[in-house]
């Protein structure tokens, strides 16, 4: 459990679910796990649906090119 000073000078309310990490230094990181969602909203955005193959996703992508280079 923090200590309320610590809570209060983060802005971190009772109950808030944190996230506990190692970097590579050693130190300690404490997120509130909403921040750490946030952070990671659109990430997969650009990952083609699973009814589309990476073949599929790439073949198109290549024809995407092909046909910028011989119009442009």
């Amino acid at each position: 459990m923090l200590p309320s000073t610590v809570r209060a000078e983060l802005g971190i309310k009772p109950g808030t679910r944190l996230l506990l990490s190692t970097e590579l230094d050693g130190s300690l990181r404490l997120r509130p796990y909403r921040t750490v969602a946030e952070q990671g909203r659109g990430l997969l955005a650009a990952v083609p649906p699973a009814d589309r193959s990476m073949v599929d996703e790439l073949l198109a992508e290549r024809h995407r090119e092909v046909a910028r280079e011989t119009s442009g």
